[in-house]
């Protein structure tokens, strides 16, 4: 057991270091993404994680349920009234030439491996909600946004290496990048918990509607 156990930690370990390595060199490989990640899920702070989720009574019923929402159909979405959720992901998601379905896919087996594929079936939404743009520093900004809600070890990895490569790279875009992620984090201090959202049951919900019962305000700049 004691070997098995060492083996599986050296596994790992050893794809999520590959993983990380490769997004220091293209932070646009969403395959190397899920390999840091997946790496990570049998690491304390992804259980930690996970009891600072459940300490939420509407995060913890969802966790337990094991909800997950069905394909969604960007044809009909498209119908629906500009404003709304499900008009506005699918507008999103076709101008974007993104399939809503892009995310690799992961078994539940548990409590970690669930709250994993349920925030890679609704990143987008998340992106939508929150305002952040899906450029890299926009993501690392909903990252910011992630850590607050979540304490996922995942955030943790990508905004250290965001802030290296671009403190390597691009140290001009530092300023912007901060800035980004201090409104990210602080927005997801103060909003309610999306991961206990069934977003996909309320698509004709507005998004304005959305911000206003999540609490969510987006903010063009950090103030202090």
């Amino acid at each position: 057991m004691f070997f098995k156990d060492k083996q599986r930690r050296t596994v790992d370990y050893l794809q999520t270091l590959k993983g990380i390595v490769t997004l220091l060199r293209d932070p646009g490989k969403t395959d190397s993404v899920y390999d840091v990640e997946e790496g990570l899920r049998n690491i304390k702070a992804a259980q930690l994680s996970v009891d600072f989720l459940k300490s939420k009574p509407e995060v913890a019923a969802i966790i337990s349920e094991r909800y997950l929402a069905p394909e969604p159909n960007i044809d009909a979405l498209l119908k629906l009234p500009k404003g709304s959720l499900g008009y506005e992901y699918a507008f999103y998601l076709t101008e974007a030439g993104f399939d809503p379905n892009f995310y690799r896919k992961i078994e539940v087996v548990d409590d970690v491996s669930y709250v994993f594929l349920r925030i890679r079936q609704s990143h987008d939404i998340w992106h939508i909600i929150t305002g952040m743009n899906t450029d890299v520093i926009g993501e690392l900004g909903l990252k910011g946004f992630e850590l607050a809600q979540t304490r996922r070890p995942m955030s943790i990895i990508l905004l250290a290496g965001g802030l290296l490569r671009t403190l390597l790279n691009s140290p001009e875009d530092l300023d912007i990048l901060l800035d980004r992620i201090a409104v990210g984090y602080r927005m997801g201090a103060k909003a309610k918990p999306f991961l206990a959202q069934k977003w996909e049951e309320n698509w004709q919900k507005t998004v304005a509607e959305w911000r206003i019962e999540l609490g969510v305000e987006p903010t063009p700049i950090y103030v202090p």
